[in-house]
């Protein structure tokens, strides 16, 4: 709960209060999806039942050669009730509609909240900072990442009223929004780069009309850094940056879990950001040294979750985009905030410390009966999900920092010191359990965690020579 032991004790039970309060809100999965199998609970929406049948049938047809009826995608999460039942072709959005007035709506919430919890961190407003910008995400929420820098610049998209089509962009007077305007840069995506180029053009629009305005440094902190380009000859509307045309990733991917270092980790992940996007048809350029530059100014970098089916030690792209960042600021000196903005409940947008976050999902998810008792019922893949799990934590520890030894010790304790549990790695998925034990011993090793047990070098020897390679 991040209470410091000499805390006042009221001051300790509040944040103690609010802590279990925020906890009681994860979700946890009960084990994993199973292809076109339908809920086994009795109360279980009927269209979910549906859409396992549906799923069932659209892949024998597909498979047969057969149409596969349309249907729109995005997260039903969302109360998008229109996309169930699943198992259709799915067609997307109208980009020329992205942003869309809800979006935007939403995403100042969301923005909001980026400044509320900066300036109760630091007691004053943020300059600058990096947001990711994903394909996937844009997809599913109508657009709110993109409304969530817009409106953190100070920026709202103009719309066609009959048709819901984005018109352009309009520039609010700081007045409007009882605030000085934040200096952002977009770390976009591949996905996005290929599917957003109306929006990409959008939001350089954006910047290019915030930077000409003639406000105050204080005011606006783009327009002063482009007078301050303009005066040096340099181009001070470099904000929307991304992978060369072809690539994807965050480019630190294939580094991750190896022997290279921090810096190395953050020097792949500025190369990778090697173009910078905009103009009218949202094409890129490569400008190299131009990212590093940006996160080199940046207070934080803020990184949206919309998804509750999944958390940051899902997959590796959260923590390839997280972790490249961190080690990249670190390796030019600087150490911004990392807030994860989870607005999976959109109308309650919540931006958590890197920290923090995990904290919540390993307290929460990662170490929680519940969730170890649903994976154990999959066997060797739900193994294989208990190890991927402990992988991200160790990248994450080994990229930012962020991961506390009280965290380790959770995890340890319930994969491998608890009897039955080892017993069951060992048996299902020995890989696996060998990779967990070869994970965490790593950590140890390299000073990220720090044991509370003095016997657990030969604990975790035993475990990796009684799984077979």
């Amino acid at each position: 709960a991040g209470v410091d032991a000499g805390a006042n004790p009221e001051e300790a039970l509040h944040r103690i209060d609010a802590w279990l309060c925020d906890l009681k809100d994860l979700a946890i999965k009960d084990g994993q999806h199973i292809f076109a199998r339908a809920p086994s609970v009795e109360t279980a929406d009927p269209a979910w039942a549906a859409s396992a049948h549906n799923e069932r049938a659209s892949l024998l047809n597909a498979l047969d050669g057969r149409r596969v009826p349309p249907g729109p995608a995005g997260s039903p999460h969302r109360e998008r009730r229109d996309v169930l039942p699943t198992g259709r072709n799915m067609f997307t959005a109208d980009p020329r509609s992205l942003p869309t007035p809800t979006a935007m709506d939403l995403g100042k919430l969301a923005a909001d909240e980026v400044i509320r919890n900066y300036l109760q961190t630091h007691g004053e407003m943020p300059r600058a900072l990096v947001i990711d910008l994903w394909g996937s995400a844009t997809l599913r929420s109508g657009g709110e990442e993109i409304a969530q820098g817009l409106a953190l610049m100070g920026c709202r998209p103009t719309w066609d009223h009959g048709t819901g089509r984005v018109l352009g962009i309009e520039v609010l007077p700081c007045a409007a929004f009882g605030r000085p305007r934040v200096d952002v840069t977009w770390r976009i995506s591949g996905l996005f780069r290929d599917l957003f180029p109306a929006q990409i053009a959008l939001i350089d629009a954006g910047v290019r009309l915030v930077a000409e305005r003639e406000e105050d440094d204080d005011e606006n902190p783009l327009a002063a850094s482009a007078r301050a380009s303009r005066s040096d000859g340099a181009s001070p509307l470099a904000r929307i940056f991304g992978n060369a045309p072809g690539a994807y990733g965050a480019g630190v991917e294939d580094l991750l879990g190896g022997d290279t270092g921090r810096a190395g980790v953050g020097a792949a992940y500025l190369a990778a950001a090697s173009h910078v996007y905009g103009g009218a048809e949202g094409e890129g350029l490569a400008l190299p040294g131009g990212f590093a530059a940006r996160v080199g100014c940046a207070d934080l970098l803020v990184h949206g979750s919309d998804d509750p089916s999944r958390d940051l030690l899902e997959g590796g792209e959260d923590v390839a985009f997280v972790g490249g960042f961190a080690a990249a600021a670190a390796s030019l000196g600087r150490a911004p905030d990392l807030v994860m903005l989870d607005v999976t409940d959109p109308r309650r947008p919540r931006a958590r410390p890197l920290d923090a976050a995990l904290a919540r999902i390993v307290r929460g998810r990662a170490a929680n009966p519940r969730f170890i008792e649903g994976q154990m019922r999959h066997g060797a893949r739900g193994a294989a999900e208990l190890a991927e799990t402990v992988d991200r934590l160790v990248d994450f520890a080994e990229t930012t920092g962020a991961v506390s030894s009280a965290q380790f010790d959770l995890v340890h304790d319930a994969y491998l010191a608890d009897p039955r549990m080892r017993e069951f790695l060992l048996r299902e998925n020995p890989e696996a359990a060998r990779a967990i034990a070869e994970r965490l011993e790593s950590a140890r090793r390299k000073g990220l965690w720090h044991p509370r047990r003095n016997d657990l070098e030969s604990d975790l020897s035993e475990i990796e020579a009684e799984a077979p390679l």
